[in-house]
This record gives structure tokens, C-alpha cells and sequence, in this order.
């Protein structure tokens, strides 16, 4: 375990999407999610359909006030006395004003874990983009800037992983026990644009012929892992895939699949007599997991009259607490000249601390803090 020393960071920020937490919430924040595209609030009232299943609420809200908890009673029965502060992308708490916060209650080194597991340019570069435009801000309002560090990539840290091993295992211990040894798992994850995903991660990882890039072979990497682990603990290997869901967007943009609601129908005319649906791609069970796949894809299951479970996402576990405060003190002793040890499960190994250039490109080229490419304000 690393040295139990946060220095240089002085403070923890917990960075995640936001979401509505009321019905007359559901058309701003869609708002906001879409700034600059200029689709209609009809179109947006249409899309945000589902979030009315759920008056109006999505529960990532409240499942970052749980992980924000988990943090805050890790650390403190670590010893590790470092305040950890809350702020979104899309909703309140916003971003801006989380960091307007802690830069007036004195912070001025700043680690910040983003709430996406994976290489994208959504999962990654865009929270640094949203970063840059908020350290601007607190320059444009004279404030001091601090200086702000993302924590690598955990999609193969064992803090993120075994809980997901025990929720599949669950997931197939529910299932009708003469349908439990043949059952094949769908690791899902949030299907993202081809040409997105080609270009995903470091260039050496860029792919030019719809291989997927850092953001699929991250995924494959973490499926092999968790199956592998489930076959020792059962002694079956059971079939999987990785498969997609929550696609949006023009319909003639190719994303990624198939869609786990395909797969269903796929594996239902195959003769599968049962599915464990696992998301791995997401840290906790978010409007994408409930309605997608607990309300969809379900429902999708049912007419088949396929069985099927979805295991549980890693949320506010201990050890996924326990991971980010290995994260921690991982990236604040490197900072410090140390050369820690990097904890990674699978064949990839440990993600890089800060992200290199043309890493997750984006389609309009923007300033993106906390990475190699970051010219902006001068931080504290």
C-alpha cells in the first residue's frame, strides 16, 4: 500500500455527470447535456421520456452522495485527512462552483476522480475540457487558480473489479438452477460513436478499421478478467460478450454494437436458456442501468421469455472507496518523485497519470486541463 500521504494534494474533488432530481428538472439538464446542438426543447422532452418513469429523478444524484460518504469514512478511518467535495458537469452541485469553493476554502492542489472507469473522449478528455472552462472562469473572476490533476484510469484496479466479480456471481446463483451452468454473461457498457471509440485512449492505441481503441479493449480486458474469476470460483466457463446500450444520436452515424436488446434476441434464437447482464462500463446504477437495461432490456427478456439478472455496479462499496484512496496516495507519491506500486489487474496494466497528446482527441479541438496538451491559466 502506498505511503499514507496525500502531499502535494491538499483536497479531493469528486467529478460526475449530474442529473435531474425532479420532473422540472429533466428539460434543463438535457439542456445542458446538449448545449450547442441546437436541438429542439420538444426533441428534448421527447428524449428525456424516461426520466419521467422515474418522477423526474435520476439516482446518480444520490449514488454521488453515497460515494462521497464511502470517501470521507474511508479516509478518516485511514487517518488520511484530506476534505473530498462534490461537483458535476451538468447539474447542481456544478463544477465552477464546487472549484469557486475550494479554491476559497484555501485548496489550491487539487486531485480529481472522475466517475468514468474507461478511455473515451466523453469519459475523459470532456471532464478535462470541463475542467479547463472552470479554472477560466475562476481567472476571469480573479480568483486564484489551483492546480488540478485527474487520477488515472481504475477500469482494472481490484478495488473496481472484484466487487463486480461478486455481483456476477450473484447475479448467476439468481438465476433457475437448471439454467445457471449454461448461462452466458453480457458485459455492458455505454455505446459510444465508431469513430470515437477508434480514437480512444494514447495514439498508440488509435485504430483506423472499427477495432475500438483503448475504450474496447479496456472493456474486453475487464470482461476476460471477471469471467476468469467466476470460473474459479464456479469451475464453469460461461460464454460472453461485450455488448452496447444507451446509443443516441443520428442514426446514420455508426456507434457501437450490437445493442444488448439485439444480443437478447440473438441469444434467445441460439437456444441460451439464461443471461446475466453485467455493466461493467458504469460506476453505479445511473438512469442508463435502471431504465436501460432494468426497465428495456428486461422488458426485452420477458417477451423472449428468456431469464435474465443484471449484477450490480461497484457504487459506494468499501473497497472501491478503498481504491480511490489507493489512487490517492498512488498519484501524490509519484507526484512527490516516489515510484509507487500501481495496482492493475488483466493484461493491460496500469493506466498513464497524465494524459499525453492527441489522447481521446475531440471533434472541435479544446483547451482540456490536466494532461500533457494543458496551456492555460498559470496555477498555483
Amino acid at each position: 500500500m502506498p505511503e499514507l500521504d496525500p502531499r502535494p494534494y491538499d483536497a479531493l474533488l469528486l467529478l460526475s455527470f449530474g442529473g435531474p432530481e425532479g420532473p422540472d428538472d429533466v428539460v434543463p439538464f438535457l439542456e445542458n447535456v446538449t448545449r450547442g446542438r441546437g436541438i429542439p426543447r420538444e426533441r428534448l422532452k421527447e428524449v428525456g421520456r424516461h426520466y419521467y418513469l422515474f418522477d423526474g429523478v435520476s439516482p446518480i444524484n444520490a449514488q454521488n452522495r453515497e460515494l462521497l460518504d464511502a470517501l470521507r469514512k474511508d479516509f478518516a478511518e485511514h487517518g488520511l485527512d484530506l476534505p473530498v467535495y462534490w461537483g458535476n458537469r451538468n447539474w447542481a452541485p456544478y463544477l465552477t462552483d464546487t472549484l469557486r469553493t475550494m479554491v476559497n476554502d484555501g485548496h489550491r492542489r487539487i486531485a480529481v476522480l472522475a466517475t468514468s472507469a474507461y478511455a473515451s473522449y466523453s469519459g475523459c478528455r470532456q471532464y478535462r475540457e470541463n475542467l479547463a472552462d472552470a479554472l477560466t472562469t475562476l481567472q476571469d473572476e480573479g480568483l486564484p487558480v489551483p492546480r488540478v490533476d485527474k487520477l488515472r484510469h481504475y477500469f482494472n484496479h481490484p478495488g473496481f473489479v472484484r466487487p463486480m466479480v461478486d455481483g456476477v456471481l450473484a447475479s448467476l446463483a439468481e438465476l433457475p438452477e437448471g439454467a445457471r451452468a449454461a448461462a452466458h454473461i453480457a458485459f455492458t457498457t455505454h455505446s459510444i460513436p465508431t469513430a470515437a471509440a477508434d480514437t480512444s485512449g494514447t495514439p498508440a492505441d488509435h485504430t483506423e478499421h472499427g477495432e475500438g481503441g483503448a475504450y474496447v479493449a479496456q472493456h474486453l480486458d475487464v470482461a476476460r478478467v471477471i469471467t476468469d474469476a467466476v470460473r474459479a470460483e464456479t469451475g464453469i466457463e460461461h460464454p460472453w460478450r461485450l455488448v452496447y446500450q444507451s446509443r443516441s444520436g443520428a442514426p446514420h452515424i455508426p456507434w457501437l454494437e450490437p445493442d444488448i436488446c439485439d444480443h437478447l434476441e440473438e441469444l434467445h434464437a441460439a437456444g441460451v436458456p439464461a443471461v446475466v447482464m453485467a455493466p461493467i462500463g458504469f460506476v453505479s446504477d445511473h438512469m442508463e442501468v435502471k431504465y436501460d437495461l432494468d426497465t428495456e432490456a428486461t422488458a426485452k427478456a420477458a417477451e423472449l421469455g428468456l431469464p435474465v439478472t443484471r449484477s450490480a455496479t461497484v457504487g459506494a462499496d468499501p473497497r472501491f472507496a478503498a481504491a480511490v484512496r489507493d489512487l490517492l496516495l498512488e498519484r501524490a507519491a509519484t507526484e512527490r518523485g516516489a515510484a509507487p506500486e500501481r495496482c492493475a489487474l488483466g493484461a493491460l496494466g496500469a493506466s498513464h497519470d497524465l494524459c499525453p497528446l492527441g489522447c481521446c482527441p475531440a471533434r472541435t479541438p479544446r483547451p482540456a486541463a490536466a494532461g500533457a496538451d494543458w496551456t492555460g491559466p498559470a496555477t498555483a
